[in-house]
């Protein structure tokens, strides 16, 4: 599949858009806001999609209000009164500190007929550090690092952030009390667990220092050993969470995504087979199990004949075994592209509803039973890349990066596997 405009690559990106606009933060808000308080509304928010979020809400919102914002740079957005701060995602950095600061800043002296509204989607957990006391940003720097290399859950990522910050797990909530908190949540984790979202800064609820620890010793993470001796220290401390006034509603998620990509695709003519919106595990395992569906789906017409599209979402996890470059999806891509080789009726796409893989400019690749053949072409060995994590690479190597610059919401992976030609328009 070399030719960038190829009618199966031109499907596949419709459907990803597809999936993308089920997300449209104006479309998605829109029935889900809630009535004004007696008192002042006050907006927060935090997500690769926060400004967007932000912009949609001053669309729909005809009454007083203010508020602030934090979104990973490049990402912002125009907004009227809500100030957009921008921070580094996905190491943290000072901006993202002092963002940190501006929200908790807003939150104070609210009382019981205010109201604040949070707009939390993914990438919040990067964007706000906030280290307790006996802990720096450096600290926090060095363990997100050590986390995105763990190939662990986010889930079990999120669990360990919640203990080194005075914002996540809740604590902005608390921080607002007794104002009543409304978390209108988009979802980028399998399961759409709220809490799990940019780590629930406005959700209750956080597992103890002592439950983490296990996690990380069953798990055999390597934590700084900083932030290793923070954890056991808060481990022997009692944990008291303080009381908060919440409602929490998940908005967008990927699941409602791919129903939307699916009901295009069969629109088209195209069978389609929504596998999971919450798979996890390492990228290149999952890219097999898919290449696998795919090839007997193509030999067997089961479940559907083609021409038939399998769909997934969740999130993959990426153990860096050497500095290559690429994200998830990438990486997903080229194990899949291998998993595939020869088969000419299968064409696929992995990418990031944000759109931005990882730390790359891309949201992801495309691949076809030909990837592998034309990378070797190229001069690139498809194996060894997917040895050193140079996804990137590779797929840059034959032009079948998918690019679409940010798109203003977070709904985690999109990855759609056509099987058979298209039918003729």
């Amino acid at each position: 599949m070399s030719n960038l405009n190829s009618p199966k690559r031109q499907f596949l990106a419709e459907l990803f858009h597809t999936a993308v606009a089920a997300a449209d933060p104006r479309l998605i808000l829109k029935d889900m806001l809630p009535p004004p308080p007696k008192g002042r509304t006050v907006v927060i928010g935090a997500g690769k999609g926060a400004a967007q979020l932000a912009q949609a809400f001053e669309a729909l919102w005809p009454h007083p209000y203010e508020g602030v914002v934090v979104t990973r740079y490049g990402y912002g957005a125009a907004c009227q009164r809500i100030q957009v701060l921008e921070a580094a995602h996905p190491v943290p950095d000072q901006a993202g500190v002092e963002a940190a600061r501006a929200l908790q800043c807003a939150l104070q002296g609210l009382g019981p007929e205010d109201q604040v509204i949070a707009l939390i989607c993914g990438g919040g957990s990067s964007l706000l550090p906030a280290p307790p006391e006996g802990l720096t940003l450096e600290d926090l720097q060095a363990l997100n690092s050590a986390l995105l290399a763990s190939g662990a859950p986010i889930s079990v990522m999120n669990d360990i952030r919640k203990q080194f910050s005075t914002v996540n797990g809740g604590r902005l909530a608390e921080l607002a009390y007794p104002a009543q908190v409304v978390s209108l949540v988009v979802s980028d984790v399998p399961g759409d667990d709220p809490g799990a979202v940019a780590s629930g800064p406005t959700v209750p609820g956080r597992r103890s220092a002592g439950d983490v620890l296990e996690e990380v010793a069953a798990r055999g993470l390597e934590l700084p050993q900083h932030c290793m001796t923070f954890l056991k220290d808060a481990a022997q401390r009692p944990s008291l969470d303080a009381p908060s006034n919440t409602r929490t509603d998940v908005i967008a998620s990927a699941g409602q995504s791919l129903a939307a990509a699916a009901e295009a695709a069969r629109a088209r003519g195209v069978n389609a087979w929504v596998l999971s919106d919450a798979i996890e595990g390492e990228a290149r395992d999952v890219a097999l199990v898919h290449a696998a569906l795919a090839r007997q789906a193509a030999q067997s017409g089961f479940p559907h004949c083609a021409p038939l599209v399998l769909l997934s979402g969740g999130e993959t996890t990426v153990t860096l075994r050497h500095k290559g470059r690429g994200g998830r999806n990438s990486e997903f891509a080229l194990s899949l592209a291998l998993g595939l080789e020869g088969q000419a009726e299968i064409a696929a796409l992995a990418a990031d509803t944000d759109g931005i893989d990882g730390s790359e400019e891309n949201a992801g690749a495309f691949v076809d039973g030909g990837t592998t053949r034309a990378m070797r072409a190229a001069g690139v060995d498809p194996r060894g890349a997917l040895q050193r994590n140079d996804a990137y690479g590779a797929f840059a190597a034959i032009d079948a990066l998918f690019h679409t610059g940010p798109t203003g919401t977070n709904v985690n992976d999109f990855r759609a596997i056509l099987i058979g030609d298209l039918p003729e328009s």
